[in-house]
């Protein structure tokens, strides 16, 4: 059966419904005998013939758009938007914006939806007006926020955002200052392009006084104490992140070992193995095992991460360990052969391995996004951790459940 057919069936049906009260009697009730409109069978064999255009034009001629069938070509709309189909949502939600006989609340709820439509065709600047028209006539004023809000984000308006978080914020009592945080975030970075430190340095402020927690901000307060030559400032900033979000630890690493060797300090291993006693990670391991090996030599390096090996299970620590391995002059040739062999497969899997992932949506990444790319999210991609051997298999059921649960909240979200 064509989808076409699936897709106008209820608003075929309503429209069949009225064709035959038309042809009741006089006193509005319906005839058994009555004969089907020929509108409509001349609508539904458009529909047969895959016209989706010239049905959509009977059906809208032959509904009567009251209480009872406004509510069937807002979904006929929504389903064509959904299909991509958006300049013929648009068509049908026009349609009934300009139905005089529309109470307050379905005209606001039409807005809405071509609304909707303005911007799944990308036309942001009618989007933008209908849903500030709906602000202001104070109808569904959540959505409409909700809808300005991603405008803005995708034209990287931050004020604007801003502006429409801290709205919606008192609407909903819900503070958003997760968003608000990230959305200074991006001023401060803007600012930064321009060599604007000082407003930079208050945008991070505000950041942070809007979440504590906002490792985005630390970090661009860190690299900021880096830029000007004070690195021991930036090593303690870039300690802090250990307390707001220690698995983003190796996400610093690199400039943290940069601000060290700047300081000029001596005890980079033991703070090093503090941070790794607390928060072990995958790129703390091997920055550890070098060390150890440049110190040590081979085989305490070789204990080490066959010590790690033990308790998570991890690529990396295993191919940092047959690396290791495989420089032995006295090994069995054939051993060597397969530790080889192992040793290109293990680099293939972590090669193909994600790094990040959405805690909301499940998406997965190989560098770190501070807004999801799917479920747009704000500060809800984080790094992968390596899991303890002795809970593998243990809370994968619990954690798959989790994020079904956070994937459904984001869609409700979403159709909201």
């Amino acid at each position: 059966m064509s989808e076409w057919w699936l897709l106008l069936l209820p608003l075929a049906a309503a429209s069949g419904w009225w064709a035959a009260k038309r042809g009741g009697s006089g006193s509005g009730g319906v005839t058994s005998g009555a004969a089907p409109d020929p509108d409509f069978l001349r609508g539904l064999n458009y529909l047969l013939n895959e016209q989706p255009d010239k049905a959509i034009d009977v059906f809208l001629r032959l509904a009567e758009v009251d209480g009872e069938t406004v509510e069937t070509h807002l979904a006929l709309g929504s389903l064509f938007r959904r299909r991509g189909e958006a300049d013929r949502a648009i068509r049908i939600h026009q349609s009934l914006v300009a139905r005089p006989n529309l109470d307050s609340e379905q005209r606001g709820y039409a807005l809405y939806e071509l609304g909707q439509d303005y911007m799944r065709a990308g036309l942001f600047d009618r989007a933008e007006t209908l849903f500030r028209e709906l602000v202001e006539m104070k109808l569904h004023r959540e959505r409409a926020l909700v809808g300005l809000r991603e405008i803005y984000q995708q034209e990287k308006d931050w004020v604007k955002c801003l502006e429409v978080a801290k709205e919606l914020g008192s609407i909903t009592g819900e503070p958003m200052s997760t968003e608000i945080a990230h959305y200074h975030c991006e001023l401060a970075e803007e600012a930064l392009k321009t060599g604007d430190g000082a407003t930079a340095e208050g945008h991070l402020r505000d950041a942070q006084a809007a979440d504590r927690r906002c490792v985005r901000a630390t970090v661009l307060q860190a690299q900021m104490a880096m830029a000007r030559g004070d690195a021991r400032a930036a090593t303690a900033i870039y300690h802090r992140v250990a307390g707001q979000g220690p698995e983003f630890l190796p996400d610093i690493l690199p400039d943290l070992m940069e601000a060290y060797r700047r300081c000029g300090r001596e005890d980079v291993r033991q703070q090093l193995r503090h941070l790794y006693r607390n928060h072990p990670s995958p790129a703390l391991m091997l920055i550890l095992s070098d060390l150890i090996e440049q110190e040590e030599g081979d085989e305490a390096a070789v204990a080490f991460l066959i010590k790690y090996a033990s308790e998570y299970a991890d690529i990396t620590g295993l191919e940092r360990l047959l690396e290791l391995e495989g420089r032995r002059p006295d090994g069995d040739p054939r051993a060597r052969s397969v530790q080889r062999a192992v040793l290109t497969v293990l680099r293939h899997l972590r090669g193909r391995q994600p790094e990040y992932q959405c805690e909301y949506c499940g998406f997965v990444a190989r560098r770190l996004h501070w807004q999801c790319p799917s479920c747009k999210g704000w500060g809800t991609i984080k790094p992968l951790t390596p899991q303890p051997l002795d809970a593998v298999g243990q809370d994968m059921p619990l954690r798959r459940i989790g994020r079904l649960r956070s994937a459904r909240r984001v869609e409700r979200m979403r159709s909201a």
